[in-house]
């Protein structure tokens, strides 16, 4: 199968005019290969240009960021070793949430834990294969609940609506990628970013206020996506995290530059007190962070 390629993200990151707090936490970054160390899958979608860690700690540096969450993406498929590589050499910076089958076991699973992942990661998005399968991802369910761990969802708008009564099986804690990818086209008014709001009430919904490059029709700086992350920190400040999103895999158009990224939490929350909470208080409480 040929494999899709996808834009490089902007390396030259400009400086930011928003200053982030101490322990701020980048919650949504990746690091893809090197492919000749860490090849990607035979079975994803697209192969990206690399881009190591070394890229990463480059791009947080200038952004004034040390904390991250690495995210595992579909193009390395479930083999972790990429993203266990750059946990174990960020000197407890970093933590991790893995993509995983039901052929992992609960070694697997402790190996796992032990070097900092946190949660488990599904895709649901058409371009990346669509939805898993789904007794397969309630048997993994299963299996990381006894370590606390956490479900990260990949969705589009209308996975939300097809997978609601799914999704609504489970206690433990949910977390939403880059806003659901609601599109800013369709307004605050569409029924997806409803359902995502009526499910951010619950106490076990987190959502991730990032992707606003994903979701705007504007272009950058993506101005329009601000009143649909001000909407989801409204109704759960205390379980909103923060992403880049770094390196920006399938971006079709605009690549962002970081920098711009972070200029829009200022802005989406003014009150440096919430600021706190989104970059440094719900992040650690949720990956286990130590000052």
């Amino acid at each position: 199968m040929k494999k899709k390629s996808c834009m490089a993200p902007d390396k030259n990151t400009k400086q930011p005019r928003y200053k982030a707090p101490l322990h701020a936490c980048d919650a949504h970054c990746h690091v893809f290969g090197p492919h000749a160390t860490f090849p990607y899958s035979e079975k994803a979608t697209y192969w990206p240009p690399d881009a190591p860690k070394e890229d990463l700690k480059k791009m947080h540096d200038k952004l004034g960021i040390k904390r991250a969450v690495l995210v595992q993406a579909s193009c390395h498929g479930t083999d972790n070793r990429a993203m266990i590589d750059a946990i174990q050499s960020s000197h407890g910076h970093y933590r991790g949430v893995c993509i995983a089958d039901d052929t992992f076991s609960d070694d697997d699973f402790k190996y796992l834990n032990d070097n900092g992942v946190r949660g488990v990661r599904f895709n649901f998005v058409a371009h990346l294969g669509g939805a898993p399968d789904l007794e397969m991802m309630e048997k993994v369910i299963r299996q990381v609940t006894p370590l606390g761990w956490h479900l990260v969802i990949h969705v589009n708008a209308e996975d939300i609506i097809k997978y609601a009564d799914f999704f609504a099986k489970f206690d433990l804690p949910i977390v939403v990628d880059h806003m659901g990818r609601v599109p800013t086209s369709k307004g605050v008014g569409q029924e997806a970013y409803q359902i995502l709001l009526d499910f951010m009430k619950k106490e076990n919904w987190w959502v991730k206020i990032c992707g606003s490059e994903r979701i705007s029709a504007a272009g950058a700086p993506f101005y329009d996506a601000i009143p649909y992350a001000q909407g989801l920190v409204a109704v759960a400040p205390d379980r909103i995290l923060w992403g880049t999103d770094y390196p920006h895999p399938n971006i079709k158009e605009h690549m962002p530059n970081d920098a711009d990224l972070l200029d829009l939490v200022p802005l989406i929350a003014p009150d440096p007190e919430l600021q706190q909470k989104i970059l440094v208080d719900n992040p650690a409480r949720l990956y286990g962070f130590e000052d």
